[in-house]
């Protein structure tokens, strides 16, 4: 008798991979940290959508990126890349800083609704 292994039944499969092509179409935003600065200062994003924002540190030292807008709070260590979930956001201005060094590394997240339809 022959035993059909129904864990990969074409059904199955597709569950497993949904989450995977789901998390494929996340758009991604780079932010820079090089000599205590965050380039670009201001990134547009779309609003009510989940994006990642993925920031490489340059410098040297780690830097701590923070932002109470977006309630977020993450070590950058020196020569990394780091990568952070936001959104789904309401259209609005996220202020974000270097802890660090909070006089050079800020910037702003703009959330836009995309008006190309």
């Amino acid at each position: 008798m022959v035993r059909r292994n129904h864990l990969f039944s074409p059904f199955w499969l597709v569950l497993m991979l949904l989450p995977f092509n789901l998390w494929a179409k996340t758009q991604e935003f780079t932010l820079t940290l090089e000599n205590h600065v965050f380039t670009p200062s201001e990134l547009k994003i779309p609003a009510n959508e989940k994006v990642k924002l993925i920031i490489h540190n340059k410098d040297e030292v780690a830097e701590e990126f923070d932002s109470f807008d977006l309630n977020r709070e993450k070590v950058l260590f020196p020569g990394k890349k780091t990568r952070i979930f936001i959104g789904p956001l309401p259209e609005g201005n996220y202020e974000y800083f270097g802890e660090y060094n909070p006089t050079t590394a800020r910037g702003v997240i703009v959330v836009e609704v995309n008006n190309a339809d």
